[in-house]
Order: structure tokens, then sequence, then C-alpha cells
């Protein structure tokens, strides 16, 4: 079998794949082009950021089995296309965790003593003590937002520094935080607390302009801000104008929303210091994701073992026609499920009923664990590694059966428990192939986990549909079906309306003011 490698690689994982007995071509660039007349004699193909996996190329890899991608981010991938084609898209997360939380942390003193700023005018000749005086991180307040891997390094390494260190995750357990000895706290306290604020959570509809001009003018003054994790959760305008008026004392980058930046007003600040997104960016690290994504590709391609892939679980060949609609199902419970808790997840509970019970459930769990781990963590989560990440962050997960037969052949009940409240969702397969689900809470209904969709909690009282219905039409938008649920006439209700496009964030605040509305939250699967 024969693997391309189309971008730079350690010369070891080169040399694991060809003690494997693959056929190797390993290129140090190459372009699209080149890429497309090629790639349809290849088994495998091994990237980093620079190669795009386009719809277009996927349609010429006529023999391609596995994408392995050395490092996390996937951005560069069509993953849908690839999981349409039969193609497993694998990445190597964790292999830079350290590396990026040494240069967050590098960012951090460079950012409180004006090391750049310092050594450009000693450059210049000149000598300015004063005014490049800096402030100790000792007894400072540091706000991490985002205490997963790469969070929790740094939180733990500024912890030794004498910070006293807060955070934010909406995935971890204040019992798991208390073990790293730091204190879990909402994001306001953060802003009104925290000397140093560091980010550590991907971009997604959820964290996109983060750091606003709201949140900053809740934050104390001169504060310092660094983001060392995605460009576009800090609203760049709007620090630019924090920065220059001396709300935030300073802020260190290695991401912007567009990369290069062009022209960008940030730069031309004192206060403000960046490096070109260096965070995995060290020997080590570009060392071992070498290493993890040529192993993986070697046991995929030789024994048929799925590792860290993001879109198809380790299953056997043999087996994954009749368990492919329960994992779909799955993960599209989870996601919804996801997407509807308000934080402090404790504990996940998985309860399979009927004909479902007979077969493998481990990738019909990992699926639900990934899909409702996904809204938050973004790329970083897969079928392997979500039961890793929940146990990290203090989630203890469950499973029963019962192989007894209720008014549904196979029933999937997803529990799940936040803040001391459990929630549920229950799914089952509509012609023992389409997903759906079937209960919220304790609301029946049957709603086709898809697309963009409002789900409503309200009174059942005359007029609230219809209130929605207005609204939705006088803002262009098109309900493709609805689905109701209540515990009792006149009693409580809930709704899943399934639009053509998504609401804004004004729009569900504006429906969440109608009549009878107790709450109303846009989904996405």
């Amino acid at each position: 079998m024969k693997v391309l490698i189309s971008d730079n690689l350690s010369p070891t994982g080169v040399t694991i794949l060809k003690t494997a007995g693959l056929d190797v071509e390993a290129r140090s660039k190459t372009s699209a082009d080149e890429i497309a007349q090629i790639i349809g004699d290849y088994d495998a193909l091994i990237i980093r950021s620079a190669t795009k996996v386009t719809q277009e190329l996927l349609d010429k890899a006529a023999k391609l089995k596995v994408i392995g991608r050395a490092g996390s981010g996937l951005d560069n991938v069509d993953i849908p296309a690839a999981t349409k084609k039969g193609v497993a898209v694998m990445n190597t997360p964790g292999g830079n965790t350290v590396t990026t939380a040494e240069h967050t942390i590098g960012m951090i003193f460079a950012c409180a003593r004006n090391i750049p700023q310092s050594y450009r005018s000693l450059k210049e000749g000149k000598w300015e003590k004063k005014k490049y005086g800096g402030v100790e991180l000792m007894d400072k307040t540091l706000g991490v937002v985002g205490l997963g891997a790469i969070g929790g390094v740094v939180a733990s390494r500024c912890s030794a520094f004498g910070m006293k260190v807060l955070a934010y995750d909406p995935f971890i357990s204040s019992e798991k935080a208390k073990s790293l000895g730091v204190e879990l706290v909402d994001l306001p306290t953060i802003y009104q607390q925290a000397d140093f604020i560091t980010l550590h959570i991907p971009k997604t509809k959820e964290t996109a302009n983060l750091i606003n001009k709201k949140t900053i003018s809740q934050m104390k003054d001169g504060v310092r801000i660094i983001n060392c994790a995605r460009g576009g959760v800090v609203n760049e305008q709007d620090l630019y104008e924090a920065l220059t008026s001396g709300k935030v004392a300073a802020a260190a980058f290695d991401v912007f929303e567009k990369e290069p930046p062009e022209n960008h007003p940030l730069l031309t600040l004192d206060n403000f210091i960046a490096t070109p997104h260096l965070g995995a960016s060290t020997v080590e690290a570009q060392e071992n994701v070498a290493v993890a994504v040529a192993e993986q590709v070697v046991d995929y391609l030789i024994a048929g073992t799925v590792r860290n892939a993001v879109n198809v679980p380790s299953v056997p060949a043999d087996q994954l026609p009749a368990l492919s609609p329960y994992i779909n199902l799955a993960e599209k419970m989870g996601t919804f499920a996801g997407q509807l808790y308000e934080g402090g997840l404790t504990e996940v509970t998985l309860e399979y009923s009927g004909e479902v019970a007979n077969h493998k459930l481990e990738p019909i769990t990992l699926a639900a664990l990934k899909g409702l781990l996904t809204p938050i963590l973004d790329e970083n989560v897969n079928y392997v590694n979500a039961p890793s990440i929940a146990k990290d962050r203090g989630i203890e997960v469950k499973v029963s059966t019962s192989t007894e037969v209720t008014e549904y052949t196979s029933l999937i009940t997803l529990k799940v428990k936040s803040n001391g409240k459990t929630s549920m969702v229950g799914g089952t397969l509509n012609s023992k192939k389409e997903p759906r689900i079937i209960m919220v809470d304790d609301y029946p209904m049957e709603a086709v986990p898809e697309g963009d969709m409002l789900v409503l909690m309200n009174n059942d009282k005359p007029g609230v549909i219809g209130s929605l219905g207005t609204i939705f039409g006088q803002n262009g938008i098109n309900i493709a079906r609805m689905q109701f649920g209540r515990d009792t006439p006149g009693g409580l209700a809930v709704s899943v309306v399934s639009i053509d496009s998504p609401a804004s964030p004004e729009l569900v605040e504006q429906i969440r003011k109608l009549p009878n509305v107790l709450s109303a939250k846009m989904i996405k699967i």
C-alpha cells in the first residue's frame, strides 16, 4: 500500500511507515494541482496545515482509505466529504499540549515584563528602564477560560509561580478543578477579578467574539489578555480600542482571525505583542505528532485498527453496517443534549433497551459522548478520546441495558446530570434507519434531529405557536417541521421547530420575551 506525505514530516515518522512495509513518497511541499494528479494511486495521505483536502480532491482519490493530520486542527479537511467517501480522518490530539502551554506561559511573562518592547528599544540604542517597568506574577489572579489539556497545564504551572488561578469550563466538575488546585467560577467572576486572562477554547458559534467591548468593560482596569488558542474568539477591533484607552494594559496573541494579519491596527500598538502562530512549533512537538500520525496510519492500513479518528468509531468492519444507524442516532442525540444543558456536567448515563442492547454498545456510547462534548470542545473531540476527555473533567459515564421490548423495538435514553439537575433525551430509529428524538425530559414527541432547530419550553396556552410563526414570517425564516410534547393539557410543553435558516441571537431573545414562553434555545445538528 502507498502513502503520500504532502507536507514536511519528521524523518522519524517516515521511517515508521517504511519499516511497516508501506511504499512512502515524502514531499516537503506539494501544490494542490500536483496532489490532484497523483492522489488516485495512494491508499493514505498524511498532511499538515498546508494541504487542503477538498471535495474535488477526494473525488480523484479512488484508492484513499485514510487521511492522517500531523496535528490537531482539521479546518483544512472536508470531513463530511471524506466520511461520505468512506475515508477515515485522523488527527493527533495531545501531541502539542505541553508545547502550546509553555508558549502561553512565555507570552504571559513577556506581557507582564514588556520583554519584546524593551529588547527592541535596546537594539535601537536606548536604555528605557522606567518606560518598560512591568508587574510581578506573584499574588496576581489568573483567569483561565477553558480548562482542557492545555489550559490545565497552564493553570498548574502558573500556580507554582504563586498566582491565584480561577477557571471557567462548563465541561469540568468542581471536584476535578479542585484536584488541580483551581477554583471553578463563572465568566463574570473571571472578568471582575483576574489580572491576567488566558484563553484555551475553540472557536465555535458560542465562543466567537467572546471577548468584546461588553465583556472587556466588566474586567479590571489594567487587565492583560493572552490568546494562544484560536483567532476570532477575541474581537480584535474592540481589543484595539481597549488597549488604546488603557482599559486593557497589554495583550499577547499567537493567533489572529485572519492569518497572516495584513496592516493590522493591533500591530501598531506598543502594548500589544504577537507571534506568528508558533504555539505548536517546537522540535519535540513536531516529532511527537509525526510519530503519532505514522503509527496511526500503520495500524489502520495493516491491522484495521482505528485510533484518533474524527469520523469513524472503533468498530470491526464486519459489524459496522448493523451498528451505523445506532451510532448516527447516538451522536445526534448527544449533539442535541450538549447544546441544551447549562454546564457543570458531572454524570452521563446511557440506557439501551430492546434490540439495540444485543449489539456492541461501546461505539454507540462513544458516539453519544462525542456528540455531547463536541459543541464546546469542537475538533479536539473524537470517538477515541471522548472517554478520556470526560474522565479528565470528572464526568462519570454509566451504561445500562435491558432486552425488554417497550413500544419501541429499540430505545436509547441519554441522561445528563449537571448542576444537580438531570436532563434526558430519548431516541429511536424509524424503519430501523432514520434517527428520531422521541422524548425530551418528560415530554413525548417525534423530532428529526438535523439542521437548525429552535427548542422552546412554554406554558401550554393558546397563541404561543401562532406568535412564533408570525415572528419567523416577519424575519423571512421558513419553518420546515414542528414537533410538540406536553405533560398535561394546559401544563408545560416543549416544542422543537426545524427551520431552514438559523435564528439570530437577537431574534431568539425576542422569542424568549413572548407571552408564556419560558425558554428558547437554538440547536444545530
